[in-house]
């Protein structure tokens, strides 16, 4: 199934961005379609994911394990599974992590391998992750920034992201696809 590798640039030094990311209740609330509900000690967190891509939709219930947390190196690997009880699709997926200091911004390497079963696979095989993957991201790097940015906790707290937009993303990655396929590089994602 498909490797996946984004970047992008967050306006805040990388020890207030390291702090971000080992707040997990907070990272669960820039992903969009994710909830948390519950924390299962050692690092192991369990939730629901709701996901709707074209005609497919599925709500996976599974769990997170933080791993390979390196504070020095700034690095770190999230580790999730989930099933979609109605569906029968299957995911599982290996995140890491690496945040860089880029003067007095950071930049965050995310790498990706995500595995796949079940009706939500055939996404896999048309390329559509990718494309989706990159507007989750950006919705993410948002929602990241706008906490980060926030004046003041509470107003922290009120920034989350959405629900994960069905036909929007749907036909808006596969609208991408299309471009570049007779556009060449004018792809504007």
């Amino acid at each position: 199934m498909p490797q996946i590798t984004q970047s992008f640039e967050v306006g805040q030094p990388v020890q207030v961005v390291w702090d971000f990311f080992q707040n997990v209740p907070q990272v669960a609330e820039c992903m969009p379609g994710v909830e948390l509900t519950e924390t299962a000690g050692d690092e192991v967190y369990k939730g629901k994911m709701k996901i709707k891509l074209g005609p497919i939709s599925a709500q996976f219930l599974g769990e997170a394990r933080m791993e390979d947390l390196d504070e020095a190196a700034r690095t770190g690997s999230i580790s999730a599974k989930g099933a979609d009880q109605k569906g029968g699709s299957r995911a599982s997926a290996t995140v890491k992590y690496a945040l860089v200091a880029v003067g007095e911004a950071t930049k965050v390497d995310i790498s990706a391998d995500i595995h796949l079963q079940g009706s939500m696979a055939q996404f896999g095989r048309t390329g559509l992750i990718q494309d989706v993957s990159s507007q989750l991201t950006r919705e993410f790097a948002g929602c990241l920034g706008q906490k980060l940015m926030a004046a003041t906790p509470e107003a922290a707290a009120e920034v989350k992201a959405g629900e994960v937009k069905g036909f929007s993303l749907f036909f808006s990655s596969l609208w991408a696809r299309i471009r570049r396929l007779f556009g060449g590089s004018k792809d504007a994602g």
